[in-house]
């Protein structure tokens, strides 16, 4: 049980605590409740780009790196579709020093034309080395497009088109600031050795001034069940053909997460799974293969994807994918390998958790999902899951009519 205390500011900023004193440091994780999803269709990568202006000086600190580093600490960030996440980790003795940094670029960034020229530049150049010019680098912004036509997954985190980045103007990253990066809109989580009456006043001394802001209430456009296979075939200067299948799944929320999730490790979490010992050891068509899904927040997409083995034709490749699938489909899996990957997955939770920082993420995300004390009871809904409820899955969410399928062939 990992064990924490709950308190909310005035403005609205809700404070997780987790004390642990078996180590000298602590951590400060805050979360905001925004990613891609949360952008203007026509002004996209704007969550990813504040990822990095946020470290591009705020209104009273100039550098945040230095200050942090002087201290002891190290910090990084993420963002995704569905969130924004930044966190640092420091000697505890030295915790006010993250207080002091995280406050003051909540209160306001800088906004100057010269950070935001640095950091544009620096997000384009990240979009043309990982999406336009890498090998497969442009195939989830093509899976996307064919997978989601209203919702704004529609497009990945860097952006839907460069040009939304390279026309990014100052009044635009303002006003995206001030709506989403607020204290209403933002979970603090302090975990290491600290307590929560030194928190609850370092709290009230450098975020309680902050306006609260306006909570983001959403109207995302919910995608429709979709009724009909759609596929795409593409070609590319890439070393080996590769085939891309996607069905939609349920959200991250819904009673099926957690059977979904097991039913692709099943499938293709490694190279014990059923996918990687048939089509790679056995029949040697593909040189890898994978099944996954993204754990977002909205329903999401799970997902198979494969590089063929040279001279496979890609139909047969991918006659041999849907065979294994109906296996699943048709077949009540054995009870030993449904424990099998749960105790895979008891492993790996169990190891994630020896982190203090890996603590923190965890309870500001299930914090965002309702109650950061879900954390605490996942385990027990993955041990929970019947084989018959994966072969329900199977046999709801894998069919051709919620397909997506992409064929990447070489030029080659």
């Amino acid at each position: 049980m990992i064990g924490f205390e709950r308190f909310e500011l005035s403005n609205g900023l809700k404070v997780l605590v987790h004390e642990d004193t078996s180590t000298p440091m602590a951590v400060v994780n805050v979360l905001y409740d925004v990613g891609a999803r949360d952008e203007d269709p026509s002004r996209t990568g704007f969550a990813h780009l504040f990822e990095h202006l946020m470290f591009g000086g705020s209104v009273n600190v100039p550098d945040y790196d230095e200050p942090l580093q002087l201290a002891g600490g190290e910090n990084n960030a993420y963002t995704t579709n569905d969130l924004t996440n930044y966190y640092c980790q420091l000697p505890a003795d030295n915790l006010e020093t993250a207080f002091w940094l995280e406050s003051d670029r909540m209160l306001s960034l800088a906004f100057s034309k010269k950070s935001l020229d640095v950091q544009r530049k620096v997000v384009c150049e990240e979009f043309k080395e990982h999406y336009i010019n890498k090998p497969y680098g442009d195939v989830w912004h093509l899976m996307r497009e064919l997978a989601y036509k209203q919702h704004p997954y529609r497009w990945m985190t860097i952006g839907k088109e460069l040009s939304h980045i390279e026309n990014a103007q100052l009044d635009d990253v303002k006003n995206f600031f001030f709506k989403h990066y607020t204290p209403v809109n933002a979970i603090l989580v302090v975990a290491g050795n600290v307590k929560v009456d030194q928190v609850r006043a370092l709290s009230e001394k450098w975020f309680g001034g902050i306006p609260s802001g306006t909570r983001y209430e959403r109207k995302l456009h919910s995608e429709q069940p979709q009724q009909e296979e759609r596929r795409m075939t593409v070609h590319r200067n890439v070393p080996m053909d590769a085939i891309y299948k996607t069905w939609h799944m349920c959200a991250r929320r819904a009673d099926d997460y957690h059977a979904t999730d097991l039913l692709t490790d099943i499938l293709g979490g490694g190279a014990s799974s059923r996918l990687y010992q048939s089509l790679v050891k056995e029949q040697q068509l593909f040189s890898n293969i994978s099944c996954y899904h993204f754990g977002s927040l909205d329903a999401g997409l799970l997902t198979i994807e494969g590089q063929l083995v040279k001279g496979v034709e890609i139909q047969k490749a991918e006659a041999a994918i849907e065979a294994e699938l109906d296996k699943v489909r048709e077949n009540i899996l054995d009870d030993r390998e449904l424990q099998k990957v749960k105790n895979k997955t008891e492993s790996i939770m169990a190891f994630e958790d020896m982190s203090v920082m890996n603590r923190a993420g965890s309870l500001a995300f299930y914090e965002l999902l309702g109650d950061g004390n879900w954390m605490n009871h996942e385990f027990a809904k993955y041990q929970n899951v019947q084989s018959s409820d994966l072969q329900r899955i199977a046999q709801t969410v894998l069919q051709p009519t919620n397909s997506n399928t992409l064929w990447y062939l070489s030029n080659n």
